[in-house]
This record gives structure tokens, sequence and C-alpha cells, in this order.
């Protein structure tokens, strides 16, 4: 392999980790308020009791991509991902879009959403 082919998967896999990560609040927020968009907790039943967002379903990332078609047919269709940090709604981001979703959004973590979001 030649420095060059190296440096360039090293600028590749950093960038799509990078990108992975990014939390996006603001068009969380603007895909909210679209009729069709949906909203899902990716967090564990422990961290769902002690609270969530009006009208977000809950989907642990592990049962992600057996559950989604039933929630989300439409996979053009804005979805809006949390957690409790970002990093495990960042992953299951990277899941939708691996199945064909082309509006994921991750909206971060529950705490910092909480004042934010208000759903019927």
């Amino acid at each position: 392999m030649t420095i060059a082919y190296r440096l360039f998967l090293l600028l590749f896999i950093t960038g799509a980790a990078a990108h992975a990560d990014q939390v996006d609040q603001s068009a969380a927020l603007d895909a909210l308020k679209q009729a069709n968009s949906v909203l899902i907790d990716v967090r564990t039943e422990e961290e769902h009791a002690q609270g969530a967002l009006p009208g977000a379903t809950r989907i642990e990332t592990d049962n992600l991509a057996e559950r989604i078609a039933s929630i989300a047919p439409d996979k053009d269709a804005p979805i809006v991902l949390y957690c409790r940090s970002g990093r495990r709604s960042a992953a299951a981001q990277d899941l939708l879009q691996s199945m064909g979703y082309s509006h994921v959004i991750n909206a971060g973590g529950y705490q910092d959403l909480q004042g934010l979001v208000s759903r019927p």
C-alpha cells in the first residue's frame, strides 16, 4: 500500500466517523414540525422510564433493523433519533441510512432536547 493510499483511507475513515457522530438539533426540530416525521428514542427501558420526549417510540438500536419498517414504512419520511448522549443515536443513524432511509437525523441527548421539543 502506498503512503498516499493509506493517507486517503485514514482521512476517509476519520471523516466518516466524524460525520456519524454529528448532532443536529436544529434540523431535528425542523423535521419534527413535519406531520410525517418519526421520533425514536434508542435508550434502554430503564433510561426511558425516567422520562421521554412526547410522541417518541422507544426502540433500542439492537432491535431497530427488525422493527423500523413497522414504525417508519416510508424511507423518505424524516426520522429523528435521540439517546442519552448522542452516541447510540449516531449508530442508529448509520444503520438506518445503510437500510435506505434518506432523512435520518441524530438529535443527540435526551437532557439537551427536553426543553426544546414539544409534540402532540
